[in-house]
């Protein structure tokens, strides 16, 4: 009886899993069936603290109206700067799109900067004519091989043997940087592979960034993507509706259909305008798909896939994602890995836009403008929320303060300032928004 007792006066609170009441968060689709509704249940997110992807969005516009204002001639918006600014975001938007799988667990990876880098510089020196001459396709694969497993490595490190993933990835960017130095000072280039040449190998990686697609071949293209992805949203949600399962309203759905088809074509257009001074530039630099790869690939996974479910349960908490029967251990591995793999991407367009590899490859800085583009765009820094969207976004915005500064001839320590200031602002409305969304979930209690 006495047990009984004990057992009935016992605080529940004991329970790890239940120590802290989070706010559920219920998707507006969920109780909408129309636009409106929709509409009303997004305005009530944002008005309990839950903005999405807001901010970064109207930051991008104040970004675009202000530089177009005051930069030269106001050369901001031109079909020109606008491409080049899409490509030199392009590395930020990669290296965040990887770095998300580690924050979204709560956890960080700063080793990327030298991983990638390190994968970019085997690559550049396997398709070398005077050495190994090996075709660009096995050189890619070989150095995004090698990428993913040291991030593999790293995450067992971390998973298994429970170290720290600040220390384990501040220690794999200092020793993969000494292999990136190791690698380059291989074969007759004194640290300083190029890719610049008539081999036909050397060009495909050169092209990775540089290169264009037929403005013809763009129009088509986009077309063709458009319309696929348009019929997958379209057959995924009213699947759902003849299943009697909770789908977004149809007028939704289409609206959605509708933008990405009006990104595709302003895209395709600012990118087939001639952009040279002499001859002809056009056409829709392959970076552009590359890009959207990389995207689609790691939406769907964390998106659609039991995987990616997973990985928002450990974010959220570790201890009742691990009582559900979750294994951690093989779920951060393989965050980690595809960290260090997407990283591998992102270098490869770094060294095709320099040309080559250098010994000064600038990795502890790419490691920190990835992570403040990831949060910038809206990942949380405490794990559990954010989306690959986010590292676009976010990239975007970085790559638009330093083009437009740029544009305006302000130094480059006034850069760093402006880009240190915009990050503490991200990290300010996360913070503000999960006390604004606790505090309203204990209201509600």
């Amino acid at each position: 009886m006495e047990k009984n007792v004990a057992r009935a006066e016992a605080p529940e609170s004991e329970d790890p899993t239940a120590a802290a009441e989070a706010a559920v968060e219920v998707p507006p689709e969920i109780v909408a069936q129309t636009l409106g509704q929709w509409f009303q249940a997004w305005m009530a997110r944002i008005r309990a603290g839950d903005s999405g992807v807001l901010p970064v969005i109207l930051g991008l516009v104040i970004i675009t109206f202000v530089f177009e204002g005051i930069s030269p001639h106001q050369v901001f918006l031109s079909a020109t700067n606008l491409v080049n600014l899409f490509q030199q975001s392009a590395v930020f938007m990669v290296l965040a799109m990887g770095v998300i799988f580690a924050l979204l667990l709560g956890q960080i990876d700063l080793s990327i900067g030298f991983v990638g880098a390190t994968g970019a510089a085997i690559a550049v020196q396997l398709v070398q004519p005077a050495t190994t001459k090996w075709p660009w396709w096995a050189a890619i694969a070989a150095a995004l091989l090698v990428c993913a497993l040291i991030g593999a490595i790293q995450g067992t490190l971390i998973a298994r043997l429970r170290l720290s993933s600040l220390i384990v990835t501040l220690a794999g960017g200092l020793i993969f940087n000494g292999v990136m130095l190791i690698v380059l000072g291989l074969g007759p280039f004194s640290g300083y592979p190029s890719l610049a040449g008539s081999n036909a190998n050397l060009q495909v990686l050169y092209n990775l960034m540089w290169g264009t697609i037929n403005p013809t071949v763009s129009w088509v293209g986009m077309v063709v993507l458009v319309a696929a992805a348009g019929l997958i949203m379209w057959s995924a949600d009213n699947r759902r509706r003849r299943s009697g399962l909770v789908a977004p309203p149809v007028s939704l759905t289409l609206l959605k259909i509708g933008l990405i088809a009006v990104c595709a074509v302003v895209v395709v257009a600012i990118c087939n305008v001639n952009r040279a001074a002499i001859g002809t530039l056009e056409g829709v630099p392959w970076v552009i798909p590359i890009v959207l790869a990389v995207f689609t690939v790691w939406m769907v996974l964390l998106q659609k896939t039991r995987f990616g479910r997973y990985v928002y349960a450990i974010g959220g908490n570790p201890e009742a994602a691990r009582r559900a029967g979750v294994r951690l251990a093989n779920i951060i591995t393989l965050c980690f890995t595809i960290s260090a793999f997407t990283a591998g991407i992102g270098a490869l367009l770094y060294a095709s836009n320099l040309g080559g590899m250098s010994n000064n490859f600038p990795g502890n800085s790419l490691v920190l403008q990835a992570i403040a583009s990831a949060v910038i765009g809206g990942t949380s820094l405490f794990g559990g929320r954010g989306k690959v969207l986010h590292g676009i976004l976010g990239g975007l915005v970085i790559g638009g303060i330093y083009n437009g500064m740029y544009l305006l001839s302000i130094p480059v320590q006034w850069q760093f300032i402006v880009v240190g200031v915009v990050l503490i602002l991200a990290v300010s409305i996360d913070a503000l928004s999960r006390r604004s969304a606790t505090s309203g979930s204990v209201a509600r209690v």
